[in-house]
C-alpha cells in the first residue's frame, strides 16, 4: 500500500474515509488540517500539549510583558467548528510505517495519510550539559521558566552584599544573533534599564550587562548586510554588548567563556541552534546533520509517498540551500501537503507542481520602537519597520481576545516601559 492510489482504493474499498493523521499542532499542523476542511477525509490532529503557541512572541512572555494566555490558543478551540478533524492529546513514540499506524504510548492510531509537523528542539552541538545552565526558547514551559530565571536573578541582586557575585547576578548572556537571540536580548535591556529603573533599592538595575554573542561575522545573517548593521547599532543603543566572530567553548553555572575570555555571569539563554524532532527516527530513514528528514519536492517522505514531513523537521531544498525552518515555510507547506492530499483522495492522480516557498520577507525587532524589515527587495529599518514588525505579529496571533490584549499590553510598554507579566512562579514541588 505504498504508492498514493493505492491508499485511497483500500480506504475506499473498506466504505470509509481516508485518515490522515497529523502530528503537531504548530503554524504547519494546523495549517494542513485547516486546509483540509472541505476535503473527503477525516483528520486527527496529536499533539502533547493541547495548545497552539505563537512562538515568534515567546520571548515576551519571558521577559514579562504578555502572559503564557496571550500568545497561545487550545487546539481543540481552533478546530471546533471543523466537522472532520478530531484532537487527541498525546506524546507519538514512534511510527509503524509498514503497519500505516502512529505509535502513541500504548495506543496506535491507523492512518492513510499521514503529516509529521513536529517542530524542532535546542541543539547544543554535542555539549548537552550546557542545556541546565543556558536553556533555550522553544514553549510556554520554556519561557516560563526564564522568566522566572531572569526575574529571581534581579531579586537575588537586591540582597546580595558582594559586588562581584551581584555584578554575576547582573550580567546576561545570550548566545546566538539570529532573531530570538536579538529580540531576547533587547527586551532584557529594555526590562533592566527601563521598567525596573525604580523598583529596587539597593542596586541600580542599570549597571545590568546584557552580551549578545555570535560565531558567524554579523547579527541577523539572514538579513542584508545593512540591516544587519542596523540592527546591531540599535542594540548597541539599547546597551547590549554584542559581540560577533568568537564562539562559545564553555557555559556553566558561573559563568561563559566567550572567545577564550571568561565571562561571570548567572544567567546564559541558549539561542544559537536547533535540532529537528526524532521524526527520522520513528521513520527509519536518512537524516541530515540537523536531524531532519530530506523530502522530495512534493515533500513526501522517499520510498513512502503517503507520508509527508514538513517545517522545522524537513529539509526542503531550494537550489543548493535547505528552506529555514520558520513559520510561513512550514504554513505554506502545510497548505501545500493538504492540496496534494486532496486531489489524491479525490481520485486525482496528476501530480502538482513542486513545492514552491514564497519568500514573504523578515521581520526581527529591536526594542520598543525599532525593527529592521527585508520585504522582497525592500528595506525597512526604525519605527516603520517596527509598526511592519507590529502589524504582522498581530494578524497572525489566531484569536480575536489575543489580538486586543497584545495590542492593549503593547500601547501600555510603549507607553510606560511597564511589564505587567511580572510574576515569579516557583517551579512544581517535588514533594510528596
Amino acid at each position: 500500500m505504498d504508492a498514493p492510489e493505492a491508499t485511497g482504493v483500500a480506504a475506499r474499498a473498506t466504505g470509509r474515509r481516508p485518515h490522515v493523521v497529523i502530528v503537531g499542532g504548530g503554524f504547519g499542523g494546523l495549517q494542513a488540517a485547516k486546509a483540509l476542511r472541505h476535503a473527503p477525509v477525516d483528520v486527527t490532529v496529536i499533539d502533547r500539549i493541547n495548545h497552539h503557541v505563537f512562538q515568534p512572541l515567546l520571548y515576551w512572555v519571558a521577559t514579562a510583558g504578555l502572559s503564557p494566555a496571550d500568545i497561545s490558543y487550545p487546539i481543540r478551540g481552533i478546530l471546533r467548528r471543523q466537522r472532520n478533524a478530531e484532537v487527541q492529546l498525546g506524546e507519538v513514540t514512534g511510527v509503524d510505517v509498514a503497519g500505516q499506524r502512529v505509535l502513541v504510548g500504548e495506543r496506535a492510531v491507523p492512518y492513510d495519510y499521514l503529516i509529521l509537523a513536529t517542530g524542532a528542539r535546542h541543539s547544543y552541538f554535542g555539549h548537552a550539559d550546557w542545556e541546565p545552565v543556558a536553556p533555550g526558547l522553544k514553549s510556554l514551559a520554556d519561557a516560563t521558566m526564564l522568566r522566572r530565571r531572569i526575574l529571581t536573578a534581579f531579586e537575588r541582586a537586591e540582597l546580595e552584599c558582594d559586588p562581584a557575585r551581584r555584578a554575576a547576578l547582573l550580567t546576561f548572556v545570550i548566545v546566538g544573533a539570529g532573531p530570538t537571540g536579538v529580540e531576547l536580548a533587547g527586551a532584557i535591556a529594555e526590562l533592566a534599564h527601563k521598567a525596573l529603573r525604580h523598583d529596587f533599592r539597593h542596586f541600580d538595575p542599570a549597571t545590568t550587562r546584557v552580551l549578545l554573542v555570535e560565531a558567524g561575522p554579523r547579527i541577523l545573517p539572514a538579513f542584508s548586510r545593512h540591516l544587519s548593521d542596523q540592527a546591531q547599532r540599535g542594540l548597541e543603543h539599547l546597551g547590549v554588548e554584542v559581540h560577533t566572530g568568537k564562539a562559545v567553548s564553555a557555559v556553566d553555572a558561573e559563568g561563559v567563556t566567550i572567545g577564550g575570555e571568561r565571562v561571570a555571569a548567572q544567567t546564559a539563554l541558549w539561542a544559537a541552534g536547533v535540532m529537528a524532532s526524532p521524526a527520522g527516527r520513528w521513520l527509519g530513514v536518512a537524516t541530515d546533520r540537523a536531524g531532519r528528514v530530506p523530502v522530495n519536492p512534493d515533500l513526501s517522505v522517499p520510498a513512502h509517498p503517503a507520508i509527508f514531513v514538513i517545517g522545522d523537521t524537513a529539509a526542503v531544498a531550494s537550489g543548493e540551500q535547505t528552506l529555514p525552518g520558520v513559520a510561513q515555510v512550514a504554513m505554506q507547506a502545510g497548505h501545500y501537503v493538504a492540496r496534494a492530499i486532496a486531489r489524491r483522495t479525490a481520485g486525482d492522480t496528476a501530480p502538482l507542481p513542486p513545492f514552491t516557498y514564497r519568500d514573504t520577507g523578515n521581520l526581527a525587532t529591536v526594542g520598543r520602537s525599532f525593527a529592521v524589515a527585508q520585504i522582497w527587495h525592500l528595506e525597512l529599518s526604525g519605527w516603520l519597520a517596527w509598526l511592519v514588525w507590529t502589524g504582522v505579529h498581530i494578524l497572525y496571533l489566531i484569536g480575536y481576545r489575543n489580538r486586543f490584549v497584545v495590542m492593549f499590553q503593547w500601547a501600555w510598554t510603549y507607553l510606560t516601559y511597564q511589564r505587567g507579566a511580572r510574576l515569579i512562579v516557583p517551579p512544581p514541588s517535588t514533594d510528596g
